[in-house]
């Protein structure tokens, strides 16, 4: 079985590091990227790691990632309280997903209390900025 993992990320997370700070902080994307390498090749987990900005593309990665991957770590962004295409495309993959959210997204504006992904994602980690993509690498290591 495939030990790859899909880390996927949505829009406007191309402006991590430069995009609100304080409430993001200061890695950028590639930055993050860096650590999900290097925390998956400690887990044995291959990692695919794309960022788009487009809700259709994105739903095609979930959809490749059905066919190709172990499990997908999701940060859909805004998407996460719009989109009813990426929460299909995850209930049609079959494969444990972990959304993350830098930010805490509940304690935030009310608008982003509610989630399209959680419904169908195996956990969610948000809150404690870039490392909620390494605790979900850990986590979704211990299921695939």
């Amino acid at each position: 079985m495939s030990r790859t993992v899909y880390v996927l990320n949505g829009p406007n997370l191309n402006m991590l590091g430069k995009r609100e700070p304080s409430i993001y902080g200061k890695k950028s994307l590639a930055d993050i990227e860096a650590d999900c390498r290097e925390t998956g090749a400690e887990l044995g987990l291959t990692i695919e790691f794309r960022q788009s900005n487009h809700e259709g593309e994105l739903v095609d990665w979930i959809q490749e990632a059905g066919d190709k991957a172990a499990a997908i770590i999701i940060n859909p962004g805004a998407y996460s309280h719009t989109s009813i295409a990426i929460h299909d495309a995850i209930r049609a993959a079959g494969l444990p997903v972990a959304e993350v959210h830098l930010s805490n997204i509940h304690a935030r504006e009310s608008f982003r209390h509610t989630s399209y992904v959680s419904p169908v994602a195996a956990g969610v980690i948000c809150g404690f900025g870039p490392v909620v993509y390494t605790l979900a690498l850990q986590a979704l290591a211990a299921r695939v």
